[in-house]
């Protein structure tokens, strides 16, 4: 197997990998997002995040088949390497940087909108740039560090989801709130049926829905630091599917039973607005902070990925050397800083247009997501292929309902792809991606890498 990670320290213990896993797949696609997503589809959005929640469950246990068979810091840059080849490899490598970069352009901008909340007066630009400071001085301190805050900073977000959801089914049920009048779920049909925008907007609405499951693969970037991998790893990804089905559909089934669909989106985030109604005065600003944490966890681990896929490159010979050194707590510090230098941008990005910056750096970041997904599900189908029946037969986590899941969803992936055309804030991404895609390819012509992988054995991949 390509590219060892033998120097990096396995500091992530299982309840680190289980919030990790969770923490990763709650961000502020679902907190933010959620209410433009809302606007989409309306109720019917439900049925976009579950077969989405399918999608990415089948994608989870691919990466997983590999991830405890080979648990490497790399992941599926380095699955795409051996299974794959070199330039789908290098391609992956890359664009998993460039996608998690331009994530916590989202995510810092998230930070600057939550702020405002309590300093409307205050530069956006700034807390984003307190934000990128903090989450990258965290992830040098050492991967433990980075463990603890994604740990606690997930545990805020779940206890906060979970507490939202009681409460709104109180509202519904009992009319806690109301008056002792219960609310009921009549809003999730009354305001132009459950399908308002027809059976289109459950599809339209594919492109924030993918956003806000970013970040769901972040598990296979672990598992090079992982404390025992073969346990952990299928751990943490048998309990995604129902913890999505929990979190996501849940969420929304509260938020929209309790509000009229075509309401929400006009009063910030979803989530603010249904702690609001009890009449608790913090609640406001209570909720603010759980979302802050929130962002503030996703820029934690855009920082933490970033810097450990330019240390896998580095490895594999694909980025400067200087990126494969490794401080004292054993933490690829040259890459998260470098990665942090162009986070910067997301900066500048704020104090420019704050305004469009977060539906921009959503649609670009979705196209990287949908390539590292893609690669994961067809890598995993090469790793098989590669296998005789009887290693098939030994195989500790084996992939679900293989090669069938595998297709469809690659179809749902090629779906959100299509759906980018249809609106203007997404649009860009189809025209970010193939230049960005072309410049990738460019440089591994342009460096010479496709004549120094042609010279390696081929047993060096395997």
């Amino acid at each position: 197997m390509q590219a060892s990670n033998e120097n990096l320290h396995r500091g992530l213990e299982e309840r680190h990998i289980q919030l990790i896993a969770l923490g990763g797949a709650i961000g502020v696609g679902l907190f933010l997002g959620s209410a433009t997503a809302i606007k989409t589809a309306g109720p019917a959005l439900m049925l976009t995040y579950f077969v989405g929640g399918l999608v990415m469950f089948a994608i989870m246990r691919a990466l997983g088949e590999m991830a405890v068979s080979y648990p490497v810091a790399g992941s599926f840059s380095t699955y795409a390497y051996n299974f794959l080849g070199p330039l789908p490899g290098y391609i992956t490598g890359w664009t998993y940087w460039f996608m998690w970069v331009v994530t916590c352009m989202a995510e810092i901008t998230a930070v600057g909108i939550y702020m405002t909340f309590w300093f409307p007066n205050s530069p956006q630009w700034a807390w984003a740039l307190a934000a990128l400071v903090i989450m990258t001085l965290v992830n040098i301190i050492n991967v433990k560090a980075y463990g603890e805050f994604e740990f606690w900073f997930a545990l805020i977000k779940v206890v906060t989801i979970i507490l939202m959801i009681i409460v709104g089914l109180g509202m519904i049920i009992f009319g806690l709130g109301n008056n002792g009048v219960p609310v009921g779920i009549s809003n999730l049909w009354s305001h132009g049926g459950f399908f308002p925008k027809g059976a289109m907007g459950p599809v339209m609405a594919l492109v924030m829905v993918a956003f806000a499951y970013l970040g769901i693969e972040l598990i296979g970037v672990t598992a090079g630091e992982a404390k025992n991998p073969e346990k952990t790893l299928p751990a943490a990804i048998d309990k995604v599917f129902w913890r999505i089905l929990i979190f996501y559909v849940g969420a929304l089934f509260v938020i929209m039973s309790l509000f009229p669909w075509n309401e929400i989106g006009t009063k910030g985030s979803p989530f603010v607005i249904v702690f609001d109604k009890i009449g608790i005065p913090a609640a406001a600003g209570i909720i603010n902070f759980v979302v802050l944490t929130a962002a503030l966890s996703s820029c934690n681990s855009g920082i933490f990925s970033t810097g450990r896929m330019l240390y896998n490159l580095a490895l594999q010979k694909k980025a400067p050397a200087v990126f494969a050194k490794l401080n004292k707590n054993s933490v690829p510090v040259n890459g998260i800083i470098v990665s942090a230098i162009f986070l910067s941008v997301g900066v500048v990005l704020n104090y420019v247009v704050p305004a469009k910056v977060f539906e921009y750096v959503t649609s670009v970041a979705t196209i990287g997501a949908i390539w590292i997904w893609s690669v994961i599900l067809l890598s995993q189908m090469a790793y098989r292929k590669s296998l005789s029946p009887q290693e098939v037969a030994k195989l500790k986590y084996p992939m679900v309902m293989f090669p069938i899941a595998n297709y469809l969803s690659l179809v749902f992936l090629a779906a959100v792809v299509v759906m980018m055309a249809f609106s203007e804030g997404t649009r860009v991404a189809l025209y970010v991606g193939p230049v960005w895609f072309g410049l990738v390819i460019a440089s591994y012509y342009l460096f010479g890498f496709h004549k120094s992988d042609a010279l390696a054995p081929s047993e060096a991949r395997l």
